[in-house]
């Protein structure tokens, strides 16, 4: 257990600081006769893994149901001689393995769900991991991997947008058209890019409150969607703008993507769910 104190067959008497760079702990519970050591979030500081995003992991080797390799932890080379010659002596105690340079390029995932308290750990090729905070001109290259996923990518959000449109109730909301731009529209969507959607609104207050918080609910929904999918967290997926008949009129704000001659808006059909209700209603 990190950051015991006393004792050292409590646990690894260090501070959080020796830890704070860690991406997971995984504590190994091994069976003595019927006993089953307690485990305490493998830790004494806790909160401080939660509050870092640092992962926590209990694994029990002797349950039945458990699949654990722990013979790829014990025989791949140890590199901590390499990178820190001065503790050498240690490396009975500590090992240090290069994932990637023992299975030729690949990395570890592991995939937790604290709802049914599984998780697999699995080697694969590596994939890029993105902050959504991060400046588009910082984006490293796709990988193959994600290469593969592309034009996924900018279809999904292209369907996403053509199903909104077709949801929407243009008199209830005031709207009278509806078109979706930039990289969705393009096909040069990223993992964590915007739909782009445009609305030619002529509606009151209230109705446009109405029809923001209606695009809340879609910019949320489609943001924790685009999560399970890609693993790319964002604070939203919708970028909404409304433009008035005096906006067309004067080509001011996005208006002038309506009917552009370069890269103009792409017009969605509205409400056609309705449509095919009535019809298969008749």
């Amino acid at each position: 257990r990190w950051g015991s104190r006393g004792d050292i067959k409590l646990g690894v008497n260090v501070t959080y600081s020796d830890i704070n760079n860690t991406s997971m702990l995984v504590e190994v519970a091994h069976q003595k006769g019927n006993y089953v050591p307690e485990l305490s979030f493998g830790t004494h500081f806790f909160q401080d893994l939660v509050e870092s995003a640092i992962r926590y992991l209990p694994i029990y080797p002797d349950d039945p149901k458990i699949t654990f390799n722990e013979k790829f932890l014990s025989t791949s080379p140890n590199i901590l001689p390499d990178i820190l010659p001065e503790f050498k002596n240690l490396a009975d105690t500590i090992r240090v393995i290069d994932i990637p340079k023992t299975t030729d390029g690949l990395v570890l995932n592991i995939y937790m769900n604290s709802e049914v308290e599984e998780a697999i750990g699995m080697l694969s090729e590596p994939t890029t991991v993105l902050d959504a905070t991060e400046s588009q001109k910082e984006w490293p290259r796709i990988s193959k991997v994600e290469k593969r996923d592309e034009d996924e990518l900018w279809r999904w959000r292209l369907s996403m947008a053509e199903h909104i449109a077709s949801q929407i109730d243009p008199e209830r909301f005031g709207v009278k058209e509806f078109y979706v731009f930039g990289s969705t529209k393009n096909a040069t969507a990223r993992p964590v890019s915007d739909i782009d959607l445009l609305i030619h609104f002529d509606g009151t207050e209230k109705q446009r409150a109405e029809l923001l918080n209606w695009f809340e609910g879609w910019r949320l929904c489609l943001s924790e969607i685009n999560y399970l999918r890609t693993g790319y967290k964002t604070p939203g997926l919708l970028d909404v703008h409304l433009v008035s008949d005096d906006d067309i009129k004067n080509q001011r704000s996005f208006a002038v993507k309506i009917g552009a001659i370069t890269d103009p808006a792409r017009p969605l059909p509205m409400g056609k769910s309705k449509v095919r209700k009535m019809k298969n209603s008749d």
